[in-house]
């Protein structure tokens, strides 16, 4: 049974087991919570539950793994026959969670 999830305004395909990577959440480390934006239920040959935005009665439980911050990434900009350089680098914040139960 999978499932897909919106989290940090991006969408996840999961299953039981697996472990991504999303931005930054409010939990601590070690402790479970629910994401309750579940877009589509499928799988155990039932058929697929598309929800409108989200299926009803459906909840993804899933524990922190950690926080960590992403790789950094260089953002550079430059106006050609200006002078004009400008070098800034960014590192997402993010948290690393384990998907505990699909229901």
């Amino acid at each position: 049974m999978y499932a897909i999830i919106q989290t940090g305004s991006k969408q996840y395909r999961v299953e039981k087991g697996n472990r991504l990577r999303v931005e930054k959440l409010p939990h601590e480390q070690g402790k479970d919570f629910q994401i309750s934006e579940v877009l589509l239920v499928a799988g155990n040959g039932a058929g697929a539950k598309i929800g409108r935005p989200f299926v009803e009665g459906s909840k993804v439980t899933a524990t922190v793994v950690e926080h960590l911050r992403g790789p950094k990434l260089i953002i550079f900009k430059k106006r050609s026959k200006k002078g004009y350089k400008k070098k800034t680098g960014h590192r997402q914040e993010l948290t690393e969670i384990e998907i505990k139960e699909v229901a």
